[in-house]
């Protein structure tokens, strides 16, 4: 019997646009004899729809005419039910036809973004129960949230760089005293980010005060908070992918962005075509940088992806300072784009066995899960008086539960 996955992929992101691709991507190096792929598309509305209309990417030209075609499906948050079901059945509960369309073994994920590898889609999975691919929702919050990823890598004694962070309301309230902070626990120049955000989606360089109060108001219009970071001027791009889990982890081999500006934009990480996705920037495989520095940055991969507890595959992205070698953890990647297969390729995996291997940390991970406790069979409420004292008095007068 063939395993059963939904890909689920879109969702509301400005990174949109890139899960498709990177969905299409993958579903086309699933194993055919192994595994019955069901698309999943999240529009930017929020609504679910599956059909065979969705594994072609021209369709994606005109997303309302797409819809038109493809059927709104939706899953219940009730555990253990792995079933997708019709939105809309024609007659209602005397319709005959099979309200529901598959049920599913795995869950898929391949969201970019907000609302989707920030945790929240995530919850939805753990809620069912159903076996998922790539970080669970605490390891997808704190890898996707750039001020949180770095608190805690900070206290694990894993480099980054300095940073300042706020919120917008902060900034609207006290922008004089943000700059000031900004200004003196860092100095120019320096880059400014929304929190939450990836693809180089809302961030920009600011060598003054004019410049940074801009690259703020830039950056509000995509997150309520915001992180400042010191800017290394003379740096080298290098990232570098983990696969596995807190547990049994291996790396990738390290790439170098080729990038044009400061930092790589959005253009020029996807502009090479509308299938091409991640893999189609420019960059050195394997990158050009000493055998020994290659082995640090893998190793800081490796602690970064295990002090976050992250599982599946995600790509760690690195910044070394040309002026005195050191190496900084930029951000990491749950969910990377085009899911680095091309990493994985150079290091030997081929994106089949890429796609194998998720699947299988998926199904290990539920079953480590299921092994643990969660709740009693015993009912506290049929054991005598059950709640010392009882409730008398209902909900005024009554006992209090501590």
């Amino acid at each position: 019997m063939k395993t059963k996955v939904a890909v689920f992929f879109g969702g509301r992101s400005v990174e949109h646009e890139i899960s498709v691709i990177s969905a299409l991507q993958a579903i086309n190096a699933f194993d055919k004899e192994k595994y019955e792929v069901i698309p999943v598309y999240i529009s930017k509305q929020g609504k679910w729809f599956t059909g065979q209309q969705l594994l072609e990417i021209s369709n994606y030209k005109d997303l309302k005419g797409l819809e038109t075609k493809v059927e709104e499906v939706y899953m219940k948050p009730i555990y253990g039910d792995y079933k997708i079901y019709r939105s809309n059945l024609k007659g209602g509960i005397f319709s005959k036809k099979d309200p529901v369309v598959a049920d599913i073994h795995v869950a898929f994920p391949v969201l970019h973004g907000s609302h989707g590898e920030d945790g929240m889609f995530q919850g939805i999975l753990e809620t069912i129960g159903i076996p998922f691919v790539g970080c669970d929702t605490l390891s997808s919050a704190n890898g996707m949230d750039k001020i949180t990823m770095k608190m805690i890598l900070r206290e694990s004694g894993i480099p980054v760089v300095d940073y300042v962070w706020f919120t917008d309301r902060e900034w609207l309230t006290s922008r004089e005293s943000v700059d000031s902070q900004i200004e003196t626990d860092l100095g120019y120049p320096v880059i400014v980010k929304p929190a939450n955000l990836g693809s180089s989606v809302g961030i920009s360089k600011a060598s003054d005060r004019k410049s940074l109060d801009a690259a703020i108001e830039n950056a509000i219009r995509f997150s309520t908070r915001i992180i400042v970071e010191h800017m290394v001027q003379d740096m080298k791009e290098i990232n570098c992918s983990v696969l596995g889990d807190a547990d049994h982890r291996e790396t990738s081999v390290c790439e170098e962005p080729i990038k044009h500006k400061d930092f790589l934009t959005y253009q020029e990480k996807y502009g090479g075509g509308e299938k091409s996705g991640m893999q189609s920037s420019q960059k050195k495989i394997p990158a050009d940088i000493p055998a020994e520095v290659s082995s640090k940055i893998q190793e800081l991969a490796s602690q970064t992806f295990r002090v976050l507890a992250c599982n599946g595959v995600s790509r760690i992205d690195f910044m070394i300072d040309n002026e005195n070698g050191d190496i900084f953890v930029n951000e990491i990647n749950t969910i990377p784009g085009s899911l680095s297969y091309y990493l994985w390729e150079e290091t030997g995996i081929g994106f089949s066995q890429l796609i194998d291997k998720l699947i299988s940390l998926a199904l290990k991970r539920k079953r480590d899960t299921d092994r643990k406790t969660f709740s009693y069979d015993t009912n506290i409420f049929s054991m005598g008086k059950g709640l010392k004292g009882g409730l008398k008095g209902g909900a005024k007068g009554g006992n209090k539960i501590k």
